[in-house]
């Protein structure tokens, strides 16, 4: 029984850590997710890579999202190999500082971040400080999770079941270092599994040295994590995660050999053994870094042999060629024609998001083949524009309730949205990076950083678009209304800083005030088309005036 209910109890704590990381990761994600791809590709050193991995990892509490982040961006060709490894290099790094942080006991600290966090994401309705929120009471989580682990713990401590477990993995670190990968592995989560470790040898539950092998196998297990997840990617996109997997396997493997076979791990015992368990870890993922990083650009030639580029026809052009995800033979089942069609829609909104990624890079560079491939992107769009058309125009409405009619009617009205966002983005942000690129204009630091954050913010929408597409969520809906007004002030507030710049006597800004200016509006534009799928959600449940005009102006007057 005892047994039993100690399975329990670690299953529970474990759950609940791993809930509380997802739960920061998501809040730091929503608040600041559209700034990842500047933070990720602005350094252009390796250095300065791998420390934006480190900072990274600290606000996301997980090195393999870096991973996939990093992926990701190298996949779309805006990130070089080995800036890309750099950065997950320092993930770890960070990861590992972050542990350090949880490690300490802080149980006074809980009721604080609960009081402060669930005020803020109950009460307020600014999505940012919402997020904060999140993230504080994600915290408390986490630290309210030790504490459970470390009370699971109290009723097998002195009995034969763990001293037996804990001494076998003690010695026979070659077991243990397995383990560890694959709880670091079925966790998802490095920082879960390695707390877990730190707090079961804080409080004697496990040695020293079994807790060694399991950490090491932790940081095999972690860097499986990114590479399991990009298994269905194209070649080029997984050499990132290999190379770390490689990296981390062989050095974490490395180390096990060493510390087990030339030395006892007990000498590693600086201060406490949970405590030197973190340094450990620290240790581990700084002296990979220092040694991999000299040699990071030698890497992509035999990396990139191991993971040779596809061919054209399975790249951005195959994805676009697609087929279509329409289904006439569903037309007579509503539900079903519904959700084809909404399925359609998300592959418009992905086709939209592609188009969309590249503006800013068009706008630095005037690179003519970013520009080519947002033109020919366009075309898929109104492919899949008339796709829906017809198959609108094939569904029986007389077997479609009233309802079920008008949630087409909106899904068809919002195709029409997608595809005049397409058009902004080909013909309108196209046309402005162009003219800028022949005339050699330049804006000034802080009206281009404007823009930037203005397209970040837009591009965050279309995630959210695509949420609200799929959930038919009202408050998702709600909050993508809300950012719409949002992204109005941060119109307003850049064009009235770009004014003052004028008065000022800036000439670059002279020089790119109509190119500023349109930008603003067609950004603007786009996120206004993208934001319309929220709006018969809204009205289905009662959620929108009629109109924003003061009904009887008579009776204000008489007031």
């Amino acid at each position: 029984m005892v047994i039993l209910s100690f399975l329990i109890s670690l299953a529970g704590a474990t759950m609940l850590l791993l809930f509380a990381v997802r739960m920061v990761r998501t809040g730091i994600e929503r608040s600041f997710g559209a700034s990842f791809k500047r933070l990720l590709t602005e350094k252009d050193n390796l250095i300065g890579s791998s420390l934006t991995g480190v900072m990274l990892s600290i606000v996301l509490q997980s090195s393999a999202a870096v991973t996939l982040l990093v992926t990701g961006f190298a996949a779309s060709g805006y990130l070089a190999f080995p800036a890309g490894l750099a950065i997950v290099l320092g993930g770890d790094l960070g990861s590992a500082l972050v542990i350090q942080v949880l490690s300490f006991r802080l149980d006074w600290l809980v009721p604080v971040l609960l009081t402060i966090g669930g005020w803020l994401f109950v009460k307020v309705e600014n999505r940012r400080l919402r997020q904060m929120g999140r993230i504080l009471m994600g915290i408390a989580f986490i630290l309210i999770s030790l504490q459970f682990l470390r009370a699971a713990m109290d009723p097998i401590r002195d009995s034969a079941f763990l001293p037996a477990i804990s001494s076998y993995l003690a010695r026979d670190f070659i077991t243990a270092f397995l383990v560890g990968a694959v709880l670091a592995f079925v966790m998802h989560s490095s920082v879960a599994a390695i707390l877990m470790c730190v707090t079961l040898t804080h409080i004697g539950a496990i040695p020293f040295a079994a807790a060694l092998s399991l950490l090491l196998g932790a940081n095999l297990g972690s860097a499986i994590i990114p590479l399991w997840h990009t298994r269905d990617m194209p070649q080029q996109a997984r050499r990132i995660p290999f190379a770390n997997l490689i990296l981390r396997g062989s050095w974490a493997f490395v180390m096990l050999l060493g510390i087990n076979k030339l030395a006892h791990p007990d000498h590693l015992i600086l201060v406490s053994a949970g405590q030197s368990l973190v340094y450990a870890h620290i240790a581990f993922n700084l002296t990979l870094v220092l040694l991999v990083l000299p040699f990071n650009r030698m890497l992509e030639a035999p990396i990139a042999a191991l993971f040779p580029a596809t061919s054209k026809a399975s790249g951005v052009n195959a994805e676009l060629e697609q087929v279509s995800a329409l289904d006439e033979t569903v037309l007579n089942h509503p539900q079903l024609a519904i959700a084809s069609l909404k399925r359609e829609l998300l592959r418009m909104n992905d086709m939209i998001e592609r188009m969309f990624l590249p503006v800013p890079e068009i706008y630095k560079t005037g690179d003519k083949s970013l520009i080519r491939m947002v033109h020919e992107q366009d075309q898929p769009v109104n492919a899949a524009l008339s796709e829906i058309r017809s198959y609108v125009a094939s569904m029986p409405m007389e077997n479609y309730t009233k309802s079920e009619a008008k949630i087409v009617r909106g899904l068809m009205e919002y195709a029409i949205r997608l595809e005049t966002a397409g058009d902004v983005i080909s013909k309108r942000l196209t046309a402005i990076a162009t003219e800028k690129r022949d005339k050699n204009m330049r804006f000034s630091s802080e009206g281009l950083s404007e823009l930037v954050r203005l397209h970040e913010a837009v591009m965050a929408n279309l995630k959210l678009a695509s949420n609200v597409l799929i959930s038919d969520d009202l408050e998702s809906a709600r909050l993508l209304v809300m950012e719409k007004t949002e992204i109005k002030h941060i119109e307003r507030r850049s064009r009235k800083r770009h004014l003052r710049r004028l008065q000022e006597g800036r000439v670059e800004s002279f020089e790119t005030s109509d190119a500023h200016l349109e930008t603003l509006r067609s950004l603007s534009d786009v996120n206004s088309h993208i934001s319309a799928v929220a709006y018969p959600i809204l009205y289905r449940n009662g959620q929108l005036l009629e109109t924003r005009l003061i009904q009887d102006m008579d009776a204000d007057a008489a007031e």
